[in-house]
């Protein structure tokens, strides 16, 4: 056999290589080509990083809109959400909700979000003012963890509501009609009035398709015949609850989850039974019993971000991510309240209030300086580096 080493090599052939080289790109198409792996493809089509989708149909509730979005929808479980992008003044802003359609619906082409305004709400307010049929807006793919699992929750689920807290457990209620979930689902829903139920018709509808969802209605402004009166208390669970061992999904106003939460303490069952969903900001940080007084009313934000600073001064009422957002900064956030970590971002100096409830850091989050700027409240100077 023929041994080769660098003596055996002859020059000559080398020397029309780049010659060559670069008569074979000037000859080759200009377009790049396009070809990719299908299993890529699939994944792209099913968790996509943006949808496009465009409104196809509104219904007017009191004080709430729900909005059809069709388009070729990214598949989910029920009880999930999506985030919603919009432009506001040349700012780009994003707020979670809730899916009130079923995954079937997905397949079919489409999505149902419901929109409640909001004193004082940015993205709700715009939405609900500039929305219309043929509107082509930009959401997320579909994410949350507030979704029936058999291996953690029980074969029965006691659903309680509030408001438009509704939505998630329109889908859920869906899918056990549909089959496609396998619990029986008995929803408390608390209204103040009964003009204030969103939903109703297809609620009822659903109700009376499938003997294994129950729907009560509990008015707390008004005493009707039909309706249970009050808040959704401990009584007004053990009532209604199934017998056995049941797991309860919450998803309401701020004040409501506070309360029911406490009430369910007197029934003594393990907390993993209850979930809650609660994607969105708090109202006001003074709402909690822990926050501290004498928080100076303005205070300093350093940000870092790609290596560039910026400096802005506003109010400590609002949380992080919104102050951050009021000032042309985008940090990546979905839920808003401390679950997800999208907006997980290193807290270099200064002091933040996180309430309890939402206090979803690790313990590696707090040795080396971690915070969800959506759930975190300056108390003083501080400088942040954001993803």
């Amino acid at each position: 056999m023929k041994k080769h080493n660098l003596n055996s090599l002859n020059p000559a052939k080398f020397a029309d290589l780049i010659k060559n080289r670069e008569l074979s790109v000037s000859s080759a198409d200009a377009a790049y080509p396009l070809a990719e792996f299908s299993p890529n493809t699939l994944a792209n089509s099913l968790h996509p990083k943006k949808q496009k989708l465009r409104i196809t149909e509104i219904s007017d509730f009191k004080n709430c809109k729900a909005f059809k979005l069709s388009g070729q929808c990214a598949c989910f479980t029920a009880g999930q959400y999506i985030n919603v992008y919009v432009n506001i003044d040349g700012k780009v802003c994003s707020r979670p909700y809730s899916l009130a359609s079923s995954p079937k619906d997905a397949s079919d082409g489409f999505y149902q979000i419901a929109v409640k305004a909001v004193d004082g709400g940015l993205v709700s307010n715009y939405i609900l003012q500039n929305w219309s049929v043929g509107t082509l807006v930009e959401v997320s793919d579909p994410i949350g963890n507030f979704t029936y699992e058999p291996l953690r929750d029980c074969k029965n689920v006691v659903g309680i509501a509030g408001g438009s807290g509704i939505t998630p457990f329109m889908s859920l209620a869906k899918s056990v009609l549909e089959g496609s979930e396998d619990f029986n689902l008995t929803i408390l829903y608390g209204c103040r009035k009964e003009e204030d139920i969103l939903f109703r018709f297809e609620l009822d509808s659903l109700a009376e398709k499938c003997d294994r969802l129950k729907v009560i209605y509990v008015l707390s402004e008004e005493c009707k015949e039909g309706f249970e009166q009050g808040n959704i208390s401990y009584e007004l669970v053990k009532k209604y609850a199934p017998k056995g061992e049941f797991s309860v999904f919450i998803c309401g106003p701020e004040g409501m989850t506070r309360f029911v939460d406490k009430e369910l303490e007197l029934l003594d069952f393990e907390r993993k039974f209850i979930r809650h969903e609660v994607h969105g900001e708090t109202v006001s940080p003074s709402n909690f019993e822990d926050y501290p007084q004498n928080v100076p009313e303005i205070i300093s934000i350093t940000v870092w971000n790609k290596g560039e600073s910026k400096l802005i001064k506003a109010s400590p009422a609002a949380p992080v991510v919104r102050i951050l957002e009021q000032n042309g900064i985008n940090p990546p956030t979905r839920c808003r309240s401390g679950e997800c970590g999208f907006c997980h971002s290193r807290l270099i100096s200064g002091e933040v209030f996180i309430p309890k409830e939402l206090n979803k850091l690790r313990q590696a989050d707090n040795k080396f300086g971690f915070i969800h700027p959506c759930c975190s409240y300056p108390l003083t100077d501080i400088e942040i580096e954001i993803s």
